[in-house]
């Protein structure tokens, strides 16, 4: 008689817990089963027939049942709950009232025994939140698939990819607004491209690892040329030092950028064979672009090379010619002499020639030739060049044009006296 009086307890007990869960009225139920069951206390139960036995034992299976079938429908609207706020990036203190719902969800049946935890309230509360966001999520769902859509174009161009262009902003705004096709399917469709993007992008980062590096040496390079161009590069100025070792270390860089090219070849062509596609950065062929730098780098040296050759070739050929005619004067120089002969220069930019003495006593005076002032139009120097396009003889002269000639040029300063 004991037994039978502790299985009635147990499945009282059952049909208690079961109650809880699903907020449902315990004595009612029990009552249904047999009215001494529902009494102040269990101790004075006292039937313990067997119809009492398997009226309990129906009751817990028809509570089992409700239990799965709310769970389930818990699960299904919870589900399109956790959709819309991953869709609609959903703060977290929104979702701090359905905590309670996900621990639920992550338990099994048995395991379920928090008062409440499947009743009618919940799931109904759940479906009006679901309810709520669907509305939401119609006035939103073009800012979600521009968002989703920038976060693509993101990926991509950190990676040098080309997004899809069938979900291009112009494109998917002119469908969402002409109603033809469903904005979840467009949202749905770039997710999947970022999806398909990122495991591109982790399957090309050793490749981009290496087209970092050389495109640093390339710039490198082209500081390194703009340095060694720079007249005060070795000037005791501040910061010289710094810029030194930099030039020292771009230097040892950009002896390694053929080899780096060449890896980069060999690497970019395995991957194409594992992929069974080209290498694209930025919609042109890798290898591409690689081998044309090769050419241009390679058409670079040789015009460098052509240029030090002709430098050396030039050097040459002023080395021969100083040596069999002289190095020309400074005009430093020539300056000084046209001082000691007596020219000045004026405002008009015309030189008057002075007639000096002799230091020796000559009567004659030391003038510099039209020659070397070639350029300057006066009368002076146009007379002399008419004179000089013939030779003169001073014996066939008569003494009219000596007389003419002696007004040219000027009459002789007289000599000193005799002492």
């Amino acid at each position: 008689m004991s037994e039978r009086l502790q299985k009635v307890l147990d499945y009282v007990n059952e049909v208690h817990t079961l109650s809880s869960v699903l907020s449902l009225d315990f004595g009612k139920t029990v009552s249904d089963v047999h009215p001494s069951l529902h009494g102040s206390s269990m101790e004075l139960v006292t039937n313990i027939s067997n119809s009492i036995l398997e009226g309990l034992d129906q009751a817990i299976l028809r509570l089992k049942t409700e239990r799965k079938f709310r769970l389930q429908k818990l699960k299904d609207v919870a589900g399109s709950l956790f959709e819309l706020w991953n869709l609609m990036d959903t703060p977290k203190e929104d979702r701090v009232c359905f905590l309670r719902i996900t621990s639920v969800l992550g338990s099994s049946e048995s395991e379920i025994v928090q008062p409440g935890a499947l009743s009618l309230e919940v799931i109904e509360q759940v479906s009006a939140e679901v309810e709520r966001l669907t509305k939401l999520k119609a006035s939103r769902l073009k800012e979600l698939v521009m968002k989703k859509r920038s976060e693509l174009e993101n990926i991509c161009c950190r990676t040098h990819i080309q997004p899809d262009p069938s979900t291009a902003a112009d494109k998917t705004n002119a469908l969402i607004d002409s109603g033809l096709v469903d904005p979840c399917e467009i949202l749905a469709n770039v997710e999947a491209q970022i999806c398909k993007a990122k495991d591109e992008a982790l399957s090309r980062k050793d490749i981009m690892d290496k087209i970092d590096r050389w495109l640093s040496a390339c710039d490198e390079e082209k500081w390194l040329e703009d340095y060694n161009q720079d007249d005060n590069r070795y000037s005791a100025g501040r910061g010289a030092h710094i810029n030194l070792k930099r030039a020292e270390r771009a230097r040892i860089m950009v002896n390694k950028i053929p080899v780096m090219v060449d890896n980069l070849i060999s690497k970019t062509l395995a991957w194409e064979d594992e992929k069974q596609k080209l290498f694209l950065y930025d919609g042109v062929r890798l290898i591409s672009i690689l081998e044309d730098y090769k050419r241009a780098r390679q058409h670079k040296e040789e015009e460098k090379k052509r240029a030090r050759d002709q430098k050396k070739l030039q050097d040459m050929l002023l080395a021969e010619k100083e040596s069999i005619y002289g190095s020309k004067p400074s005009p430093r120089r020539s300056n000084s002499f046209r001082k000691a002969n007596g020219y000045q220069a004026y405002g008009n930019g015309s030189v008057t020639p002075s007639p000096r003495r002799n230091s020796v006593g000559t009567a004659t005076p030391e003038l510099l030739t039209p020659r070397s002032y070639s350029g300057r139009q006066n009368t002076y120097f146009k007379e002399m060049r008419r004179l000089s396009t013939a030779p003169l003889n001073f014996v066939a002269i008569p003494k009219e044009d000596t007389i003419s000639f002696s007004s040219v040029c000027g009459s002789e300063p007289e000599s000193p006296p005799q002492a």
